[in-house]
């Protein structure tokens, strides 16, 4: 067998306590070398450890401040959108009420623009009225000049003839 140790005899029929001592202060060496080996091993991973568990507490802490961040910008956009809707809905309710009230201006301005016209007709009516009465008058005016020219040319015919009779 290829790892087996094979000690030479003693005399006495046991084992060469020299072969022995030697052979078991060589695998105390070759253990002690291993052992060391598996320390620094041992030591290498436990630094390893020591330094993934600091970027693991690293990212975690990382994670937790990324997820905080995130809930704060949903809540945000929530916010938003919220208010966003708020602001159209208050909008639209305004612009009914404006629509609303500009209606009710209009048939108000409607309805004046009626009355208005109606006036317009009264008016119409009575300045007809009026300028018939004062065609009227100026008629009646005009046949009184003119009766008292006639009447005036009349005298003074008269008065001529009178005055002729008288000189005559």
């Amino acid at each position: 067998m290829a790892g087996e140790k094979r000690f030479r005899t003693s005399i006495l029929g046991g084992f060469n306590k020299a072969d022995v001592n030697a052979y078991i202060e060589r695998i105390l060496r070759e253990f002690e070398e291993r052992f060391r080996e598996k320390d620094k091993e041992i030591s290498t991973l436990k630094d390893q450890y020591k330094q993934l568990s600091s970027r693991y507490e690293a990212l975690a802490v990382k994670e937790k401040e990324i997820e905080a961040e995130r809930d704060k910008i949903a809540s945000a956009i929530i916010n938003a959108r919220e208010t966003a809707d708020k602001i159209i809905e208050n909008a639209r309710v305004q612009a009914i009420e404006e629509k609303k009230s500009i209606e009710g201006i209009v048939e108000q301005e409607k309805e004046k623009l009626v009355d208005i016209r109606e006036n317009l007709k009264h008016l119409k009516a009575e300045v007809l009225n009026v300028l018939k009465n004062y065609d009227a008058e100026i008629g009646k005016i005009i046949e009184k000049t003119e009766d008292s020219d006639i009447i005036e040319e009349s005298s003074r015919k008269e008065a001529a003839a009178a005055e002729s009779e008288f000189v005559d």
